[in-house]
């Protein structure tokens, strides 16, 4: 059973302005470290972290409530499979929150699809309830 979808879109333009303006204080504050590894190795290092600040941006979505109700950027972080698929972690009240959403004899998984077209990036986060089987 589907428990929430979300989808954000970004211009990548104003989160490399935002970037330059700012740097590490807005680095550090959205982003986890290996978030932030990730696009300082990427030749278009402002489209990966506008597509995680999407990915984000949908994931609280997903969780129906927005940024706000005590979530922090860095409890939503975006990760890659060996494959390059992304997926979606998430800690602290975002994760209460998945666990509270969460049906009894369930679990969560949360999947997440990112795109780019310069000047936009676009993230969307489908969290999803499968019953476990034992």
């Amino acid at each position: 059973m589907i428990l929430g979808i979300g989808t954000d879109l970004a211009n990548i333009d104003r989160i490399a302005g935002t970037l330059d303006r700012f740097g590490d204080r807005f680095r550090n504050r959205v982003f986890t470290p290996t978030e932030q590894a990730k696009a300082e190795r990427r030749k278009d290092t402002p489209g990966t972290y506008a597509k995680r600040w999407a990915a984000k941006e949908a994931c609280s979505k997903a969780l129906g409530t927005g940024l706000r109700m005590g979530i922090s950027w860095k409890d939503m972080a975006v990760s890659n499979l060996h494959t390059g698929q992304p997926v979606m972690e998430v800690t602290g009240w975002a994760k209460d929150r998945l666990d509270k959403m969460t049906p009894p004899g369930h679990e969560a998984i949360i999947h997440v699809t990112l795109t780019d077209d310069h000047p936009w990036a676009q993230a969307f986060v489908m969290i999803e309830a499968r019953p476990v089987v034992e």
